[in-house]
């Protein structure tokens, strides 16, 4: 059994990666809380040293990119799928002690959250590096 993780935002502590209707959030006060937690399994395009995130409420639905935008979506089984599901875990952007999530297949990019949505984007900007960076909590 996975232990379920929640994933929390650097410069918004009181919000968490969540989806709703689909679509890839950070929120805070996340009701019902499992929209919060996610399996975090080997990479599905490369298990070693990558991650996916897998919905606990949706199994078989992993957080990932589509045209940059995050949404959690149903695992088709493809190539595109599983590389668009797929982030290496690194040090925090803007905090060390924090991690951020590279793109897989855009590693140019990070995981991050832009008006409280997440996306993949090219980092440069501190605000860029602290809505990259998040904390893996329980």
């Amino acid at each position: 059994t996975t232990t379920l993780k929640r994933i929390q935002s650097y410069n918004n502590q009181t919000r968490y990666v969540r989806h709703a209707n689909f679509d890839v959030r950070i929120d805070a006060n996340v009701s019902p809380l499992r929209d919060s937690q996610f399996r975090i399994v080997p990479g599905l395009a490369n298990s070693s040293g990558y991650v996916s995130f897998e919905s606990v409420n949706y199994p078989g639905y992993y957080l990932r990119h589509y045209a940059y935008d995050g949404q959690l979506a149903a695992n088709d089984g493809t190539a595109t799928f599983a590389a668009d599901a797929t982030f290496k875990q690194v040090a925090g952007l803007a905090d060390s002690s924090w991690v951020s999530f590279q793109s897989y297949n855009y590693p140019t990019r990070y995981l991050r959250h832009y008006d409280y949505l997440l996306r993949i984007d090219p980092i440069s900007t501190a605000t860029e590096k602290a809505d990259a960076t998040f904390r893996i909590t329980s």
